[in-house]
């Protein structure tokens, strides 16, 4: 048991390190079991970060009674907490009784940092993924937790669901030195979907309906003791004004993607884009919204495929994406000329996204079959998304080694990545390509998915020793056929679009150029200088 705790204590100390430290960049989505096909919660989390990702798998393990737990946190501490006597497997963030968790960072009041807090956010969630069964437990861990250890992080939303139920909870620390934190969870309600994304999204919430809604005892007084709430001036307790009040920027780069997820979900709503475009006397966007059709996990992974089209704010449209439309635009997202400041559009879909997984818990099957952590690596436009069944007991080596500051054909990563770069010289042609792939890929898995589970679910009936093996097998091997043909993916385009040319389907180089429109938005004054002489003598062309 020893040999198990200090892989443990390892693989969390080297995931803290490999995390961004700037992790002000994340996605979340909420699907209520009501608003779900399968009659189950799937949640999402696109982690965004300049940093190198790394699946991992803890497994199942039991302890000795008494057993203490080393720990490290983000500000190099090393700490003790009382061991569990059995915790469950964890693949990735989700673990083998189908509980999910994902976050995003919203900072909120500077002061109430408490760098002598033990846990930090990701840390809090995999320990809550080993000792829970359902999302409630996992609430009650976390908070107990904090309670007894302190909260090392800032301004958090995350986002918890099981079987039957998905709750989004925000937590905050209480500043230097102090134990505990200031949170309150709420329950997604069924036929809901709610989103996050680097924002805090719980405004005023019920204060007398635990089975819906439960909070910390000191979240409106501690509030009205560092002056966040004056409850005298007659306005409601807001959770999201006292503890993260709003800034133009945040909400630019914030609730624009909220808002952008729910036009899609509810385009009945038509909702407006004035509160996240910082408009006067605009309203923050409700924290769920009535979906107006029942969602799958495609569904999902198309919502955080999204760079705002069709909308005012396209990025394929705007001053940055160039002849060839490529969304992408290279960081800072502030910048300044001549004095005056600007941003651009911060997407849903980026390249700075790290991985991206969709959880899929499913009520009407054995925990064995049930859970599927969809993953994707790098940006979710230009990447597939591989299932992971939790019961698995090992991983993809290209999902599991690589590193940023390295390129290597044995990383997933690095496949996905090299692929969405190149991919920006010529976008508008490439990313039909990739579409391409990428759709065929994920047919083929989402096709194969009900043959898979009718021979596992065969399998625990009559030989429950071989389902883990029969899943892992099905999940590694598609994993890495997948990564193959994204390599063969790349050496595709390299060769199709070479030196500004594309090659036609007899591999003869084809001079496209610019497109008109593209053409047509140059000042005249500067076209001119391009113009044939004789076509300015009037003498016709050449």
């Amino acid at each position: 048991m020893k040999t198990a705790f200090i892989k443990l204590l390892f693989a969390i100390i080297i995931i803290s390190l490999s995390l961004p430290s700037i992790n002000f960049a994340c996605t979340s989505i909420l699907v209520s079991k009501g608003a779900s096909k399968t009659g189950s919660p799937i949640i999402t989390y696109s982690c965004d970060g300049e940093f190198h990702p790394i699946l991992r798998l803890f497994p199942a393990a039991d302890y000795k009674p008494g057993e203490m737990l080393e720990l490290s946190n983000w500000y190099g501490q090393k700490y003790y907490i009382t061991q569990v006597e059995h915790t469950y497997r964890v693949v990735g963030l989700m673990n083998e009784h189908q509980v999910a968790i994902g976050e995003s960072t919203w900072d909120g009041r500077p002061e109430l940092e408490n760098t002598k807090g033990y846990f930090d956010y990701y840390t809090l969630m995999l320990i809550a993924l080993q000792r829970s069964k359902t999302a409630r437990e996992a609430i009650d861990v976390m908070t107990s937790l904090v309670d007894e250890y302190g909260y090392a992080s800032t301004g958090e939303s995350f986002s918890i669901a099981d079987k039957e139920e998905a709750w989004i909870m925000e937590m905050i620390g209480p500043g230097e030195g102090g134990k505990g934190a200031i949170w309150v969870a709420i329950r997604i309600p069924d036929g809901y979907v709610s989103a996050h994304a680097n924002m805090s999204r719980i405004h005023e919430f019920p204060l007398n309906d635990p089975e819906n809604c439960i909070y910390s005892k000191n979240v409106i007084s501690f509030a009205i003791e560092k002056g966040y709430y004056d409850p005298s001036k007659g306005k409601p307790f807001s959770y999201s004004d006292a503890y993260n009040p709003p800034t133009e920027e945040q909400v630019r780069y914030s609730a624009r993607r909220v808002w952008s997820i729910f036009r899609r979900v509810s385009p009945s709503l038509n909702l407006s884009p004035a509160y996240s475009s910082y408009e006067e006397d605009a309203l923050p966007y409700p924290l769920y919204i009535k979906a107006d059709r029942k969602l799958d996990v495609r569904d999902v992974i198309a919502l955080h495929r999204d760079h705002y089209e069709g909308t005012e704010f396209d990025m394929t449209k705007d001053l940055a994406a160039g002849p060839f439309g490529a969304p992408d635009k290279w960081r800072p997202i502030k910048w300044e000329v001549d004095g005056k400041r600007y941003a651009w559009e911060r997407p849903i879909a980026t390249q700075q996204a790290a991985f991206v997984f969709v959880a899929e818990p499913r009520a009407d099957l054995p925990d064995e079959i049930g859970g599927i952590y969809w993953y994707g690596l790098d940006n979710p436009y230009t990447n597939f998304f591989a299932p992971f069944y939790t019961s698995i007991s090992s991983l993809p080596k290209s999902y599991t080694v690589g590193k940023l500051n390295k390129f290597t054909h044995e990383s997933a990563w690095w496949a996905f990545n090299f692929v969405a770069n190149y991919a920006n010289l010529r976008w508008s042609y490439m990313i039909q390509d990739i579409q391409k792939v990428q759709t065929e890929i994920e047919d083929d898995l989402f096709s194969k998915q009900k043959e898979v589970e009718t021979e596992a679910r065969k399998l625990l009936k009559e030989n429950p020793a071989e389902v883990e093996k029969y899943l892992t097998n099905y999940c590694v091997e598609s994993a890495e056929t997948g990564i193959q043909k994204w390599w063969d993916l790349g050496d595709f385009l390299i060769t199709k679009y070479n030196d500004g040319y594309i090659q036609n389907e007899k591999g003869r180089p084809q001079e496209i150029g610019y497109p008109e429109s593209w053409l047509k938005t140059i000042q005249k004054e500067k076209l001119e200088k391009y113009r044939l002489k004789q076509e300015r003598d009037g003498q016709g062309e050449l």
